[in-house]
Parts: C-alpha cells; sequence; structure tokens
C-alpha cells in the first residue's frame, strides 16, 4: 500500500508483469473517498540481531517530516515513523481532494504523546470533523495505572492502548476540525470493553456521549498542561556546560544506555568479564573476516555474523566493525551502577560496547571521581513522574528515560593548563553542577551561607512534594521539571533539610537498620539464604502483601502496608526488590544473572535478605518525610 505512495518510475514494472502495472496504474487514478484499516504499529526492529529493519518510503517519510514532525515541539520524533502513523499520512494524501473519511482501529498513543503534538496539530488542520473513541488498554504502564487502563483490547497480543479514529474531511469547510471524544472509562475489562462497542454499534450512537475537545497551543487534546508550569525556573539548561544559565543546573545527561544490558549488565563481576571478553573475541573474529571476505571496501556483516548467543549487534558496533575499528578489554572499564531503585549492578562502562554515553563520562570520568545526581523521570514516560539520588552510574531506564542533574561535573584539564590552589586532581578540574544564576537568587532569599549544596537538597526535597506532583503531574510527563525557589528562608531551609533526610536514606540504603517489627519464620535450623524468585503468601482474600516468601525455606511477615506507598519509577521499592534480586537467563544469549553470586563475592550470604528488610525502613521513613513536606502554596 505505501509503495503505491512512491515515485512512478520506481513501481513501473516490465513486460512480464502485464496485469499487475495494469492494477497498480488502476489503483493510483482510483479516486477513494472511504479508507478503513487496521494498520500495524512498528517504530522498527527492537534489536540489530534481527537485521530486518523497517521498509523505507522516502516520499511517505518527506511528508511526515514536512507535516507532522515540522509542527512537533518534542525532541525525539522517532515515534512519528510508526508503520501506523505513516498509514494516517498515506490515507490523508489518498483521499479524494472532493472529500471522505478515514477509519482507522489503530494504536491510541498518538492521543496524548509527547512527539504527536505535531500529528495532533495537523490532523486537526486537514480534516473539518474529528472522532475518537478511546479504547484504552495500555500495559506499558503499572500499577494503578495499569489497573486503570483496563484490559488489552486485542489480548495479548498488544500493550499499547488501542482508539478508533473518524477523520471527515469536507473542503469547503475551511476552519480547523471539531474533535468529537469518548473515553471508554477505568478499570474495565477486554470482555467489558467489547460489549460497550457492541452496543454503541456506530459513531452516531455515540453522539449524546461524546465530547468535543478544545486543544491548547501545545496541541494537548486530553491531559492539557498546566500553562503556568512555564513560568517556574527549568532545572536544565538551555544549552548543556554553559558556566552562567539562567537554570537550576548548567548541565544534565541521560543515564547510560548499553542496548545490551545481558551483556554489560551483571552481579558477578567475573561473570561480566567473561561476557565482555567473549563478546569482543567475537566482534574481533569478524572484523578479521570481513578483510578477507569484502576487501578494505563495501564491508558489511553476512547474515551468519548475527549470532544473539555470541553478541549483541546495534548501529554503532556494526559501524564499527566495518571500519576495521579494534575494540580492546578494558579492565578499568568495570564499574558500580544502579541499574534498577536499589539494585546495584556492575556495568561494563565503554564507548565501544554502550551505545549511548551521553554525558556521563563528564559526571564519572573515572571510578575514583566521586558525584550526586538527581535523576527525574525523562520526558514521555507513560508512569507518574518520579525521581531518585545515586552516587553511582545510573542506567537509562533507573528512573524511565532518567535525565540526570549532578552536583558536580568534570572537565578535562589541558596539558599546559596551570592548577590553581584548591585543585587536588592532576587531570580534571571539578565544576559545580548547581549555578551561579540560582546561587544568586537562593542568597537574596536566605543570605551568604546558603551553598550549592543547600540548593541541591532542596532541589530533591521539592521534587518530593505531593503538592507539586499532583499540580504538574501533566507537564512532567511532557517536559523536564521546572521549579520556583521557595518563598520564604523558612520554606527554603525546611525543604533543603528534608531533601538532605531523604538523599541519607536513599544513597545509604544498604546500611540502614532492618524494620524492627519483621519477623523471619524457617521450619529448618538453618536455613539457606540464597534467592531464586521472591513472591507474596496468599491467604483466601488473594495476595497478601504483608509476607513475603524468600525461598522455600525463609518468609518475612508481619510487613507494614504503608510501606507500600513509597512508589518510584512505577513500582513500589520493596516490588523493586522481588523483582530484580531472582536469577535470569538472557533469552537469547543465555547469559545468566545470579544476585547469590554478589553476596558470594562480597562475603555477604544474607545480604538480599536484609536488604528486603532495610528497604522496608527505606519505604517508612521516606514517606514519613514526604507527608512532612510544607505546603508550597503553588
Amino acid at each position: 500500500t505505501f509503495q503505491l505512495g512512491e515515485r512512478k518510475d520506481e513501481l513501473d514494472l516490465n513486460d512480464g508483469f502485464v496485469d499487475n502495472t495494469k492494477r497498480v496504474r488502476a489503483q493510483r487514478k482510483a479516486p477513494l473517498r472511504i479508507i478503513i484499516g487496521n494498520p500495524p504499529y512498528s517504530v522498527g526492529q527492537k534489536s540489530a540481531n534481527d537485521n530486518a529493519p523497517n521498509q523505507r518510503y522516502p516520499n511517505l517519510e518527506e511528508r511526515i517530516e514536512e507535516t507532522y514532525v515540522i509542527e512537533s515541539t518534542a525532541t525525539n520524533k522517532n515515534s512519528l515513523y510508526d508503520s501506523y502513523i505513516k498509514a494516517f499520512r498515506w490515507a490523508s494524501d489518498r483521499l479524494d481532494p472532493q472529500g471522505g473519511i478515514v477509519a482507522f482501529v489503530s494504536n491510541g498513543a498518538w492521543l496524548d504523546g509527547n512527539a504527536m503534538d505535531g500529528f495532533r496539530k495537523t490532523i486537526q488542520e486537514e480534516f473539518s470533523a474529528i472522532y475518537v473513541f478511546n479504547l484504552r488498554g495500555n500495559q506499558r504502564t503499572s500499577g494503578e495505572l495499569s489497573r486503570r487502563e483496563g484490559g488489552k483490547i486485542f489480548g495479548s497480543g498488544s500493550r499499547t492502548p488501542i482508539a478508533i479514529t473518524l477523520l471527515v474531511k469536507k473542503p469547503a469547510q475551511q476552519s480547523p476540525a471539531t474533535i468529537y471524544y469518548h473515553d471508554i472509562g477505568d478499570y474495565l475489562t477486554r470482555e467489558q470493553k467489547l460489549e460497550i462497542i457492541r452496543g454503541f454499534g456506530s459513531i452516531s450512537a455515540m453522539r449524546d456521549t461524546l465530547t468535543i475537545l478544545k486543544p491548547n497551543k501545545y496541541g494537548d487534546w486530553i491531559n492539557h498542561r498546566d500553562e503556568g508550569f512555564e513560568e517556574l525556573i527549568p532545572l536544565a539548561p538551555d544549552e548543556k556546560f554553559t558556566l552562567d544559565p539562567h537554570s537550576f543546573f548548567t548541565v544534565c545527561s541521560n543515564g547510560v544506555k548499553t542496548q545490551r544490558d545481558a551483556w554489560c549488565y551483571n552481579s558477578s563481576e567475573p561473570a561480566l568479564a567473561a561476557n565482555i571478553q567473549k563478546t569482543l573475541d567475537y566482534y574481533d573474529q569478524w572484523r578479521e573476516k570481513l578483510i578477507t571476505l569484502s576487501g578494505s571496501k563495501n564491508r558489511s556483516l553476512p547474515p551468519e555474523a548475527y549470532d544473539s548467543t555470541q553478541i549483541s549487534w546495534t548501529h554503532a558496533l556494526k559501524t564499527d566493525v566495518v571500519r576495521d575499528r579494534e575494540n580492546a578489554y578494558d579492565a578499568d572499564g568495570i564499574r558500580s551502577a544502579l541499574y534498577r531503585p536499589f539494585f546495584r549492578q556492575h556495568l561494563y562502562f565503554n564507548h565501544a560496547l554502550n551505545e549511548r554515553t551521553y554525558r556521563m563520562f563528564d559526571l564519572f570520568p573515572t571510578p575514583k571521581h566521586e558525584n550526586l545526581l538527581i535523576c527525574v523521570s525523562g520526558v514521555g514516560v507513560t508512569k507518574n513522574f518520579s525521581v531518585i539520588i545515586t552516587d553511582v552510574l545510573p542506567d537509562l531506564e533507573l528512573i524511565g528515560k532518567s535525565q540526570c542533574f549532578p552536583l558536580y561535573w568534570y572537565e578535562k584539564r589541558e596539558q599546559t593548563e596551570q592548577m590553581n590552589l584548591f585543585d587536588t586532581d592532576e587531570t580534571y578540574t571539578q565544576r559545580d553542577g548547581v549555578s551561579d544564576f540560582i546561587l544568586g537568587r537562593a542568597r537574596e532569599l536566605c543570605g551568604p551561607k546558603v551553598t550549592k549544596k543547600d540548593i541541591f537538597y532542596t532541589v530533591y526535597g521539592i521534587l518530593h512534594s505531593e503538592e507539586y506532583r499532583k499540580k504538574y503531574a501533566v507537564n512532567l510527563k511532557k517536559s523536564l521539571p521546572r521549579l520556583s525557589l521557595p518563598e520564604t528562608p523558612k520554606l527554603f531551609w525546611a525543604f533543603s533539610k528534608a531533601g538532605k533526610e531523604l538523599a541519607e536514606l536513599h544513597l545509604n540504603y544498604e546500611t540502614l537498620p532492618p524494620w524492627a517489627e519483621l519477623k523471619e519464620d524457617s521450619p529448618k535450623a538453618k536455613p539457606s539464604t540464597r534467592v531464586t524468585k521472591m513472591r507474596f503468601a496468599k491467604d483466601e482474600k488473594g495476595e497478601n502483601k504483608t509476607a513475603i516468601i524468600y525461598n522455600d525455606d525463609i518468609t518475612i511477615w508481619n510487613i507494614p502496608l504503608e510501606a507500600y506507598e513509597y512508589v518510584v519509577n512505577g513500582k513500589s521499592a520493596i516490588e523493586w526488590i522481588m523483582e530484580r534480586y531472582q536469577v535470569t537467563t538472557h533469552k537469547e544469549s543465555g547469559i545468566v544473572n545470579d544476585p547469590n553470586l554478589w553476596c558470594d563475592e562480597h562475603n555477604q550470604p544474607r545480604y538480599i535478605i536484609d536488604l528486603l528488610k532495610r528497604i522496608v525502613t527505606l519505604s517508612v521513613e521516606t514517606m514519613k518525610i514526604v507527608k512532612a513536606l510544607p505546603k508550597l502554596g503553588l
């Protein structure tokens, strides 16, 4: 279908396909008044090892660039090239100039997607009426959000929200489209949703239930953002590493994106080193083979090179191998990292085997360089906003497309540059992550004793404020945080103190005292502390979250339910421990990640079970601080 919209010279078939040529030409000439479909959705291949990138359609993609992309304010616009968005663009262009209807059952992420603002603005201008029936079903969420989204319309084959959309074009109508909208509702099963669809029967029968949407200047159709948010001071600078931006921080960076997590992360340092050496050996084999097979020109990997048990190819690594670039093992590349909340891992931190390191080498240039990073949810995440602090390298998905704001950053010193009196590092100069601009504002408010670290903790405190998160919930999914300093010195110091207390809890989670009221039961005198996969106990009501079956030998019980109120990146901290501290085997590579090996290598057999108990303490104490935060008066 898309190919029919490409240039005619690409489609003229030779005399051996006369009948097909006639069909193609007839289709091109046919006036289309109604286009109905259930277009597939795929942004691209999940892994370069699939070696099956999406087909390119240059004309169609150029039309997307001229319309949806140019109207979008998002930074990452990849989702605008999803197959179902291409279907909308193709259908809009192919519809008869005298008018008609496009009727699609499609991925519904476009309704509120951050990069889809340009799509929404464009279809409103190109059509005269739009009808949308939002069927929900987004299972790329978790917890309460997932339950509200309800059942998946297409069952196990779908995790995305689904929408029925009718685009109506009346050439005589010049004004932007009137948008008629209906949301199917919360907490409905798939069967209940299908029954509602059957009950309506048609869009015309829904007329009394339809709401007319009024888009705002940002292109929001539903979930309008608070426009006062833009008046606040941004956390992130317009340009990174500028010394005097009008923002809280001089720099920010995404977390590390390896695109081969099974290879680059592991609980065991020896296992990680072996995995990396194995993949580099395989890389070298193909680097040498390509010289023999292809010479120095037109080098490309043959299909047999895509062996997922040996390597995980990505765009950057494939570029390296075809350019004959050596990638030697770096023993200093193994670092400590926070992969998910309160789940520390060994990471092979390396430009060659990490697809994107962003600016993390400026924040942690060597293992000896210390830093603190406030990591917040990135733009466009579906989960509710959250924040966490780390003193080690963060993964991109630590907190959901993590954007990280550092206390410091490090600049490599030129060989001729003189050290000043306070420099202790001959190679790097330490720079402040907190801006002079915000320091000046804070000292105007509270006096000359305020430090940049005080401001850093104030930011961490405010980002935990339930008042702040509730008021700006929509904004925080569509843009990075913006704040104002508290209005009074008393408020400033209250948030700074609370932020510091929260930071100490979240940084020192491995040494907190276990929650004193927890009970540990075992039928054995010497129970095993090794874990395979934790699970909640069950009673007559179903899942019982006051008790966790740690393994076949040990049950932890008397867990206070209020501990589950501390949610970070879509899950309670306790459930992150349960999910991550299990033995896993990566399907494609066969790589095993066994957290028990961390215990063995650090000679701490009770590390995981005690960590679970410490996280209960962390959760309860965190919520005490959060609930005691003063009102910001927003």
